[in-house]
């Protein structure tokens, strides 16, 4: 088959990754850069060129869409899905999984635990505080990856007047329980399929409270319990992504699903894991385009 990774990095490992599980599998692997893509509908279809490069030949394509490129990336995508080509990980969720306080709204409503979280409303900072009963509360930007936008503030005081500065910057975000217990664990499921094809355990470094490994964060492998896994499958589901990333915190009231990621790191999970993720993904393409 020919597949193609949506990435603007070819260097990167998990693109590496990717093309060397898939050319290890005998298919045409290229790769991509969503930026230099030219979307165009004609003749009632959508058609689409690379580098003024007819692009009509593609089996599958596994986008590896940056946070700083979600909309037009994620129109690629839709595109490609426009023309009839498998996506691993589809553009509605792909959107969904970058605005935090849309996949929490999905997750609820397909019923799968996350920590308390409230929309931040400009006439109500106070009231909403005062839910939070004096404990510590993450604040946290709508979008955001590796960590980056997500702030704990120990008291309602030092949380109000970071909720003040974010809203006079005009910054839309969300107040999170802060889960003391996890003590800056969590834990990064990849599901695959339907399936937890690898996981491991996330700890932060000292002094922080994001478990990120981009944060000097340490990760160790770990055997997910039935109802761990469970929720990784189901929430994954409930986005609509084959692929994608799961973040679990371990609370004393069960797990709960913090984030989804939709273009999840490889290095940190294959090399903690032992698990080889990117074959499969290839997999998973085979499956699907038989």
């Amino acid at each position: 088959m020919n597949i193609a990774i949506l990435s603007r990095g070819e260097a990167l490992y998990s693109t590496k990754s990717l093309l060397n599980a898939g050319e290890a599998r005998n298919h045409t692997m290229e790769v991509l850069d969503p930026s230099y893509c030219n979307l165009t509908v004609e003749n009632e279809k959508a058609v689409l060129y690379f580098q003024n490069e007819l692009v009509d030949d593609l089996h599958a394509i596994i986008p590896r869409i940056g946070a700083s490129n979600t909309y037009f990336g994620t129109n690629v995508v839709r595109h490609f899905e426009a023309m009839g080509i498998f996506t691993v990980a589809s553009s509605e969720g792909i959107s969904n999984s970058r605005d935090k306080w849309t996949c929490f709204q999905i997750l609820a409503k397909y019923q799968i635990p996350v920590p308390r979280t409230v929309y931040a409303s400009f006439f109500e900072f106070e009231e909403q505080l005062k839910t939070f009963n004096g404990k510590p509360i993450i604040i946290k930007l709508l979008e955001g990856t590796h960590g980056e936008g997500v702030i704990l503030t120990e008291s309602p005081q030092n949380a109000l007047a970071t909720i003040e500065t974010l809203n006079a910057a005009g910054v839309k975000f969300l107040l999170q329980e802060y889960i003391e217990e996890a003590n800056g664990a969590d834990i990064r499921a990849i599901v695959v399929d339907g399936v937890v094809v690898a996981a491991m355990k996330r700890k932060c470094k000292s002094g922080d409270f994001r478990s990120n490994l981009h944060r000097g964060g340490t990760s160790e492998t770990i055997s997910l319990s039935p109802t761990e896994e469970k929720i990784a499958i189901k929430a994954a589901k409930a986005m609509n992504l084959g692929f994608c990333g799961v973040d679990i915190l371990q609370s004393k009231n069960g797990p709960l699903v913090l984030e989804i990621n939709s273009t999840p790191g490889l290095e940190g999970i294959e090399n903690t894991s032992g698990r080889n993720v990117s074959k499969s993904v290839i997999g998973f393409i085979e499956r699907n385009k038989k």
